[in-house]
């Protein structure tokens, strides 16, 4: 799934832009504070930090105050003309449109990503909420649905602006939630979750325990027993004993290439090469869905960075790069395609072709999950590379793999049958429709006629959310990934290929998943595809695969895993 308006406004990155002020308020440099309508209700307070050089140049970031100090997200340009302010955020493909109003001093707009929601820029800060006393700190507590263990997490804090409240799924990887409506009337606490029609009405039954109903609208109601933590509300230090530390061994070397096929792409990575004599072998490392850093910065870990250090010291040059338009690489991420991935893929093997370095006739792809689909289509239009590697790569349509990922994963968070049969049902008929309709206004047309009001109200969806579903199906990734089979691709390979996958994993389900690449490589001359017992989709050590385990596991990367890559390279096209 591509980001979202929430999960763009956690990324940090640095800030730079420039142009020229020339109408508007007195001044446009300071501090102004927003407050995005959400698609599915509620607000986002937001603050931009707008500055001035003495030529007129603009610069500016945005803070997100419910992230807590330094989430810092980059305006990458912005621009004021007449009365109209434009902020772009390029790394997400976002933009606000904004003209500023005289009787009210303040601008008023929109905020773009996948749709359009309205915001309020002022210079006042946002409205004071009530202090609520003896209630700051950390709740937490977990609930059981369907035997199903799920943990939840209250965030209360009380500043000058008054007591406001967060709430974390950690096992639906919903983070951050805004909790609006939070009281407390003498024992009766309570509070609301916008965005689901949530509502929580409980009692202090001593100073550090909270019991009460949790109502939603359709769904059965779970009772819940919050308990104040002693923890502090610091950000945990994550254990990662894999993570290499100087002196690594190898020589690290930080480039830059372009897209010859793409203009305006640069890629910027890190090349890896084992010291002593060469040409080596060379591996890509193609990074999944999402815009992601050259780590592959996912759930609090860094498997490329890790995977790149183990194969570099078993002989192996390793080439792992930012996506296009994220971190240090540029280009558009959010207009682009799984196809025009494989161009940047494609690039990064133009590049090692001009590194003497590395031996040109053992360059070879290895793809994780999304890279795994990304790979063959690279393969397509190179001649030149020698061997592919897929991690939890796709064996059966996209159709299938989000059909089985949906059911998997509702079923890890304890989602009844019944719920999910009806979702599943709805699901399908949307993914079939976005991979068979030929333009956007029949996407729309067939999508409208699937979310029908009863539909809608029998899902607790409203009108903002039915439109976000047909935005985010409109995109050029999404119509293309939904249509993609691997059939049409990977019979086609001859060179040597490794295909892993992760018992465990609920994204790219194992079992179908290989069976399809058995199928289509049966008669390939050299194909190994393994099902790795106990690992999910991250190949990480895991006890049930869901996703909310991801962040909790230490390991990284299994280093049995990492050992059959690197074995399996190096018997085909190692140095020695």
């Amino acid at each position: 799934m591509k980001s979202s308006v929430l999960t763009l406004l956690t990324c940090i990155l640095l800030a730079s832009s420039a142009a020229l002020a020339t109408a508007g308020p007195d001044s446009v440099a300071g501090d102004w504070h927003g407050e995005l309508q959400l698609p599915s209700g509620g607000t986002q307070a937001l603050i931009f930090v707008i500055t001035q050089d003495e030529s007129g140049n603009l610069g500016a970031h945005m803070e997100v105050p419910r992230e807590g100090p330094n989430q810092k997200v980059p305006i990458s340009d912005i621009s004021l003309v007449e009365g109209h302010l434009s902020m772009i955020i390029a790394m997400a493909g976002a933009s606000i449109e904004v003209d500023w109003d005289d009787e009210s001093g303040q601008w008023l707009g929109t905020f773009s990503e996948s749709m359009e929601v309205p915001i309020v820029i002022k210079r006042e800060g946002p409205a004071k909420t009530p202090i609520i006393e003896g209630l700051d700190g950390t709740w937490k507590a977990t609930i059981n649905r369907n035997g199903v263990d799920l943990r939840i997490i209250l965030h209360i804090n009380t500043t000058e602006n008054g007591t406001s409240a967060t709430l974390d799924a950690l096992d639906s990887m919903d983070m951050n939630v805004p909790v609006s409506d939070l009281t407390k009337d003498g024992d009766s606490i309570g509070y609301k979750i916008e965005a689901i029609d949530g509502v929580f009405a409980g009692t202090l039954t001593d100073p550090g325990t909270i019991t009460g109903l949790w109502t939603v609208p359709n769904k059965d109601d779970i009772t819940i027993t919050l308990v104040r933590s002693a923890e502090t509300d610091a950000p945990a230090v994550l254990n990662r004993p894999q993570v290499p530390t100087e002196p690594f061994g190898y020589i690290v070397e930080e480039v830059t290439y372009e897209n010859a096929q793409a203009e305006g792409v640069t890629l910027a990575g890190t090349l890896t090469l084992p010291e002593g004599d060469g040409p080596f072998p060379a591996a890509i490392l193609i990074s999944g869905s999402g815009a992601q850093d050259r780590d592959e910065s996912v759930f609090g870990h860094q498997p490329f960075l890790v995977l790149a250090d183990h194969l570099t010291k078993q002989g192996i040059a390793v080439l792992r790069y930012d996506d296009r338009g994220f971190a240090e690489s540029t280009g558009d991420y959010y207009s682009a395609s799984s196809a025009d991935f494989a161009t940047d893929a494609n690039a990064a093997a133009a590049y090692l072709l001009t590194r003497s370095e590395i031996n040109h006739t053992k360059i070879g792809f290895v793809g994780h999950s999304e890279g795994g689909l990304i790979a063959p289509l690279a393969i397509q239009d190179n001649s030149q590379i020698a061997y592919m590697v897929m991690l939890a790569g796709p064996g059966t349509s996209s159709l299938q793999i989000a059909s089985s990922q949906k059911r998997l994963l509702a079923e890890s968070l304890g989602t009844p049958e019944e719920e999910i049969s009806e979702s599943e049902r709805i699901n399908n008929a949307i993914t079939q429709t976005i991979a068979t309709t030929e333009t956007v206004e029949e996407l729309e047309i067939e999508i409208r006629a699937i979310l029908t009001p009863e539909t809608m109200e029998a899902m607790g969806l409203k009108e903002a959310e039915v439109k976000m579903i047909i935005a985010q199906s409109s995109t050029p990734w999404i119509r293309f990934f939904m249509s993609y089979d691997p059939v049409n691709f990977v019979p086609q390979i001859v060179i040597p290929i490794l295909a892993l996958n992760g018992e465990l994993d609920l994204q790219v389900p194992a079992q179908e998943n290989l069976a399809g690449l058995r199928a289509m490589l049966k008669d390939h001359p050299d194909a190994t595809i393994t099902e790795l017992p106990g690992l999910n989709h991250m190949f990480q050590h895991a006890k049930t695969g869901a996703m909310g385990e991801y962040n909790d596991i230490e390991e990284t990367f299994s280093p049995e895993a990492m050992g059959i890559i690197a074995d399996w390279i190096n018997e085909r096209f190692g140095t020695n």
